[in-house]
């Protein structure tokens, strides 16, 4: 399939396209979300507005939605009002230096939960919050 144009490729052409393993984060502000991970991650942000934003890392499409679009979905009514909304999940972002993640993160005044270190499972990792409290994980291979 020829590479699709993330910011005209239309809704149903994008959502056939789709495959293996999706992730969709819930927000109540898609562009203060999407800005965080353009900012402090480097991710390529698509089709922003204050409803929706397609977030690309490699190979890797995210979907960002703002809480209104889920509307009747029963699992709006499992989100807290209040942060943070990703308890027990982390979302990993390998090839991104987590030592930059940290201090992009930190002269932002963005919350760090885990500051670099390397792991025993050869990954020289760090976690950070996202304003919903999101746990995102920049990693990169030790050597």
């Amino acid at each position: 399939m020829a590479r699709m144009d993330l910011e005209t490729v239309s809704p149903e052409e994008f959502g056939r396209s789709l495959t293996g393993i999706g992730v969709n984060l819930l927000s109540p502000d898609v562009r203060l979300l999407a800005g965080f991970l353009a900012q402090v991650f480097g991710l390529s942000v698509h089709r922003l507005s204050g409803d929706f934003a397609i977030v690309r890392h490699g190979g890797m499409m995210m979907q960002l939605h703002a809480d209104g679009t889920y509307g009747a979905h029963p699992l709006l009514g499992l989100v807290p009002e209040t942060a943070p909304r990703g308890a027990a999940a982390q979302l990993y972002l390998f090839g991104i230096d987590p030592d930059v993640a940290v201090a992009k993160a930190e002269a932002a005044g963005h919350t760090v939960l885990e500051h670099p270190a390397d792991k025993p499972h050869g990954l020289r990792e760090a976690t950070l919050l996202s304003p919903e409290g999101y746990a995102f994980t920049p990693a990169v291979a030790t050597l």
